[in-house]
């Protein structure tokens, strides 16, 4: 990941758009979190739309599920955990 700032981990959301199945989406995430979701795809050799994907599918299999930018937030700190 990208070397920040302590500031810049505090920046307010950034919307970007996202292709699920072919369909598009927005999602705003703060910069820490798409630098982190860029990374987690890279690691799994997948786009960013392809792990958006992917988590999005886990997330309305959850029996009360998120919304998908929460659904990201938490697949990523999880991601990381041992």
């Amino acid at each position: 990941m990208a070397d920040r700032p302590v500031t810049d981990a505090y920046h307010p959301p950034v919307k970007r758009s996202v292709e699920i199945a072919g369909h598009k989406t927005s999602i705003s995430l703060e910069p820490l979190f798409w630098d982190m979701l860029k990374d987690a795809a890279a690691d799994q050799d997948m786009s960013v739309n392809a792990l958006v994907g992917k988590i999005d599918a886990e997330r309305i299999r959850s029996s009360t599920p998120p919304g998908l930018a929460s659904a990201i937030r938490v697949w990523l700190v999880t991601a990381r955990l041992p």
